[in-house]
């Protein structure tokens, strides 16, 4: 295995095209374990850790552009009010050791469905910035980056040099259900983020389905059940059945399997949770923030 090690950015893009089947590492924290494992056995690997830009962020009028190597914890310590979704997935990730190495750049990568940040990035709407020495720069719609289990719309001789994520306009809430509450690998997730300027919800959904995916059915229904219902404009609380058709769908949209961590229909049950969880969240929040009476509140 050969270790290239390249200085700037334009250097990282010529050995890619050297090198196609190079593997980029900046964290590590995904790669090494596979190689510890014997999964995988790359005949080079490509370390991204001299390229400074890559670990910088910058937040702009109407969205964040994110270096794929800014650790989870500058995440959570700074990003928090502009990305509160991936602020909350980035607590959840493994220990605080890997949190200070390890970067959505990875995840995305990776394209495990299991990643923590990809439902948050799913409900935010982001898009994906790739470089290649060939073809220069383009940006993937983040709902197109996902081609299949561990797969991504990345060329080979592509880079993940950033990722634009839409500065919070609402409430975004992230929940995980694993086996214990530390260095563990989800069960599944959920991700949901309300867009109160176009009066829509998006919604993500980690390790219950072959890619990370939206709840397509359950964000159309809901964003119709919201805008006849006046909800964006009375504060009204959610019904109770406007929640749980909104889990219903949202468990509806999982295509999950049996292993060691879960039952398929376990993943499925569990989804619908924290698709009604994370919606009575989000809502509470943004009547609160519109300065919202709550109903029924002493």
């Amino acid at each position: 295995m050969d270790f290239l090690r390249p200085a700037s950015w334009e250097e990282a893009l010529a050995a890619k095209a050297e090198h196609p089947t190079a593997v980029p590492i900046a964290g590590g924290t995904d790669v090494m374990v596979e190689i510890n494992f014997d999964h995988r056995r790359p005949e080079y690997l490509l370390d991204l850790n001299r390229i400074g830009e890559l670990a910088q962020w910058e937040v702009g009028e109407d969205s964040v552009r994110l270096g794929p190597s800014v650790p989870y914890t500058q995440i959570m310590e700074n990003l928090r009010t502009e990305l509160p979704g991936l602020a909350l997935a980035s607590h959840t990730v493994a220990s605080p050791q890997i949190r200070n190495r390890g970067g959505v750049g990875g995840n995305l990568g990776c394209s495990s469905p299991a990643g923590d940040s990809h439902p948050a990035l799913l409900s935010s709407g982001a898009d994906v910035e790739v470089e290649s020495q060939a073809r220069g720069v383009r940006l993937i719609p983040i709902d197109e980056f996902y081609k299949g289990v561990k797969r991504n719309a990345l060329e080979a001789d592509e880079l993940i040099k950033a990722v634009h994520i839409p500065k919070a306009d609402g409430p975004q809430q992230f929940s995980k259900v694993g086996t214990r509450n530390a260095m563990v690998i989800a069960v599944c997730a959920f991700g949901l983020a309300l867009h109160p300027e176009t009066r829509t919800v998006r919604t993500g959904i980690g390790s219950a389905a072959p890619t990370p995916i939206r709840a397509k059915a359950a964000e159309e229904f809901l964003n119709a059940a919201l805008e006849e219902g006046g909800f964006w404009d009375n504060g009204k609380i959610i019904t109770p059945s406007i929640a749980k058709q909104f889990a219903t769908l949202a468990s509806g949209a999982c295509n999950p399997i049996d292993d060691v961590r879960g039952t398929a229909n376990y993943r499925r049950h569990a989804v619908g949770v924290m698709a009604r969880r994370t919606l009575m969240w989000t809502w509470e929040t943004y009547r609160g923030s519109n300065g919202r009476t709550l109903e029924g509140a002493a």
